[in-house]
């Protein structure tokens, strides 16, 4: 199967059934949703865009930059979303480090993007979309006006060709491109339609922001099933009042976000104001969800079905657990990651890469249609991500550590290296150090994680300045912004005369952890 193929399989089904609402105001049939991406498909065509190339994405969430997804892999090639919020230069390191063909951008985006192109000597066609002059559709107008496009045929690839690449957070310092396929992507929502029967009146939730793994299930397990995806935007994406009376009020039945999100809405939705009745499913993923948030959220959300999902960008979801009806009051640990998804494999190694019996911890490596090609442009990153000496078999590697219960579902246990989530977010704390270095006035930096029970975890940047002295933690955050997106920007800076180090004179980050 191919992404676009759900559209154009539902699409004569449902034409008049809304695909996408937008809480702002508006919404789409799938007639509407269709005809528009394939009029972007036609003008991407006449730019020259064909399979195997790559389209960029710089937009806030709404309804045209949906129809944008589908409009780019209607042309056969690969759609790269970015973080509208990011630095300029981060995303132009992205469209950059991929050579994307034609970039589709806000309006208001476009200038300082398109400056920082040119100075890594970057120059893609840009495809400019005023979202408060008429949108996507205006724009193909106008464009058209100038110079027609023909209508040109839906590409259906070969279900290994490139679908996406999304960017996570590089221990190098820079941001790595997860190469993913159409099969990758449609084995997983296959997989979902198998366990979570989702049905044509169903409401989704779209929380996640488009560059991030979890709108894969947002945007086409809907699609697939003639469902309607209702955009949560970003503005209200955490504040938990607004949140709360939204699910309500929009009639969400399937709801999919990083536990952080619904922890904040138990805490302060003033959920018992709201009727839910329309929920059938809680899905979180991303990072732990902490029990006593957990247990307030079914304390005042009891009916859903409750499933903790797990698997990095690499494999999207690759097991899964059903939490209890009820949670014991003197639990504390939070609930094992669950079991392989029936369309993976799953296997336990030990640090010699030997396979380890139940109950032994190791690391998780997982195998199966849904693990990514590979990262893009980095040959030996991708080597080194699969076990070795495997005959035609790929192990992803994940680096979470975990350990096999009796009952035959993985207990997470924490990570081999210094990744760490944050909101559902991957952050490499190496990325936010090489940001730091960046700083003239920073001599050393060391960034390490805590687990905090109200975030999930808390990022503290360690620091010796060139002069001694202490820096405005509001300057760092401000100069930390200009480099990284606003999720891994430390939550504390402390400086000290200089960092404690280790017998070989490295930096010795356990000393840096016990001062907190």
């Amino acid at each position: 199967m191919i992404l676009h193929r759900y559209l154009e399989e539902t699409t004569p089904k449902r034409t008049d059934h809304i695909a996408v609402e937008d809480p702002r105001g508006g919404s789409m049939t799938y007639g509407e949703l269709s005809n528009l991406a394939d009029a972007l498909r036609n003008r991407l065509a006449k730019m020259g865009v064909q399979v195997g190339d790559r389209v960029g994405i710089c937009s806030p969430k709404c309804i045209d930059t949906v129809t944008t997804v589908f409009g780019i892999l209607k042309t056969g090639a690969a759609y790269v979303p970015v973080d509208p919020s990011a630095p300029p230069s981060r995303n132009a390191y992205i469209f950059n480090d991929c050579a994307v063909k034609v970039v589709i951008v806000e309006k208001r985006l476009e200038p300082a993007l398109r400056a920082e192109l040119t100075s890594l000597g970057s120059n893609p066609f840009f495809l400019v979309v005023d979202l408060k002059g008429g949108g996507l559709s205006t724009c193909l107008r106008e464009a058209d006006r100038q110079s027609s496009a023909d209508s040109a045929p839906t590409v259906f690839p070969p279900k290994d060709s490139l679908a996406y690449i999304l960017y996570t957070s590089g221990s190098t310092g820079k941001p790595k491109g997860v190469m993913l396929s159409h099969e990758n992507a449609t084995s997983f929502v296959d997989w979902c339609s198998e366990v979570f029967q989702p049905q044509a009146e169903d409401r989704f939730s779209s929380h996640a922001p488009f560059h991030f793994d979890l709108s894969i299930l947002d945007l086409y397990v809907p699609i697939k099933h003639g469902a309607t995806v209702v955009l949560i935007p970003e503005e209200m994406a955490r504040e938990p009042i607004g949140l709360a009376n939204l699910i309500a009020e929009k009639r969400i039945s399937m709801w999919y976000s990083a536990p952080s999100i619904l922890s904040m809405l138990a805490q302060y939705g003033q959920m018992e104001k709201y009727d839910y009745s329309a929920v059938k499913m809680v899905l979180f993923a991303g990072e732990v969800f902490p029990i006593v948030h957990l247990r307030r959220l079914k304390q005042k959300l009891p009916h859903p079905r409750y499933f903790n999902l797990y698997g990095p960008t690499e494999t999207n979801v690759c097991t899964y657990y059903e939490v209890p009806n009820s949670i014991a009051e003197d639990r504390t640990e939070p609930y094992p990651i669950g079991k392989v998804c029936s369309h993976l494999d799953g296997l336990v190694v030990d640090s010699n890469d030997g396979s380890v019996t139940s109950g032994s911890e190791g690391e998780l490596c997982i195998s199966g249609p849904s693990v990514l090609q590979g990262y893009w442009n980095r040959p030996e990153w991708t080597e080194n991500a699969f076990l070795p000496n495997k005959k035609n078999e790929r192990w992803y590697r994940t680096g979470d550590l975990v350990v096999e219960e009796p009952d035959g579902n993985y207990r997470f246990l924490g990570r081999k290296d210094r990744m760490v989530k944050k909101r559902g977010y991957r952050i490499e704390l190496g990325e936010i150090e090489a940001c730091l270095y960046r700083h003239p006035e920073i001599r050393e930096a060391a960034v390490i994680a805590l687990p905090d029970e109200e975030a999930g975890v808390r990022i503290l940047a360690h620091l010796s300045a060139r002069d001694g002295q202490r820096l405005s933690g509001i300057a760092m955050k401000q100069f930390c912004s200009e480099h990284v997106p606003v999720y891994m920007i430390p939550d504390a800076f402390r400086f000290h005369p200089s960092l404690p180090k280790t017998s070989t004179d490295k930096i010795d980050y356990q000393s840096l952890k016990s001062m907190n």
